[in-house]
């Protein structure tokens, strides 16, 4: 198991997911929080919840299936 986060190393890994998502609006529309919300969030001004973070792992793992049905699309229509 591993450590917990710090408050500055859970707001950095906020942040690569806020990227991973798309950048701050479209993370912004996925999780259903305003833009400067977000930005509050990655730069420490609000704490980050668990529910904050369980909601992002949500969006993540949403990302991941739209990502793997858009691939298996591209495969089928050029037959590989």
């Amino acid at each position: 198991m591993s450590a917990p986060l710090t408050e500055t190393e859970l707001s950095e890994h906020f942040a690569h997911c806020i990227q991973v998502l798309g950048g701050t609006t479209a993370a912004s529309r996925r999780l259903g929080i305003d833009e400067r919300a977000i930005r509050r969030f990655v730069t420490g001004e609000k704490p980050i919840s668990p529910r904050l973070m369980q909601d992002t792992a949500t969006a993540l793992r949403t990302l991941v299936e739209e990502a793997s049905a858009a691939e298996a699309r591209i495969t089928s229509a050029l037959g590989a």
